[in-house]
């Protein structure tokens, strides 16, 4: 009886403390699996919808109320208008792929650094077909709430696109200093 009250007193405190390890484990556990879930769900757009041009995933990863903010672009509202600016590029950029640079995940957010390349052979915004090949980087931040995208912000080398298809002039190329003295800017 000894042998088993003196195995109880330092089994019942190793018990305590591994279920308290657990406890305390546990949030940090679901936080890292959540991260995890949250940085797959920003690879599934990039990977399958943009790369791969499977479209018909923009619902199983876009939330109904999705928002898109672009610097200096009116808001893309919803998985429609979502596809419709994808639709818009893929069809622009037929070779368009994206790269991921880094994934940095906290909270709900998803922080992703990227690289895209592609050959304009198709019309984009106005600008007619210039088979010159481009390479971007950007930065997207993805809010994710139940598994899908709430909020998108995305920031991209827009300038340095429309350099490399030719439409803008180059900065310093003394051609973006005639421009400005045209429109009476200096």
């Amino acid at each position: 009886m000894h042998k088993i009250r003196k195995t109880m007193s330092y089994l019942v405190p190793a018990i305590a403390c591994a279920v308290l390890v657990v406890f305390i484990a546990e949030p940090e556990c679901q936080e890292s699996e959540n991260k995890n879930e949250n940085k797959t769900i920003a690879t599934r757009l990039l990977e399958e919808i943009w790369n791969q041009r499977k479209l018909d995933l923009i619902d199983d990863i876009d939330a109904a109320g999705y928002v898109l903010h672009m610097a200096g672009s009116p808001d893309i509202v919803g998985p429609a208008g979502h596809k419709a600016l994808i639709a818009a590029f893929i069809k622009a950029f037929p070779d368009h792929r994206f790269v991921i640079e880094d994934h940095i995940a906290e909270g709900d957010k998803v922080v992703t650094r990227w690289t895209a390349s592609g050959t304009h052979k198709n019309e984009l915004m106005g600008i007619p077909a210039t088979n010159a090949k481009m390479t971007v980087t950007g930065v997207s931040i993805f809010r994710i709430a139940g598994g899908k995208i709430e909020e998108e912000w995305s920031n991209w080398d827009v300038l340095g696109m429309w350099q490399q298809l030719g439409v803008s002039p180059p900065i310093g190329s003394g051609a973006d200093k005639q421009a400005a003295a045209k429109a009476g800017v200096e």
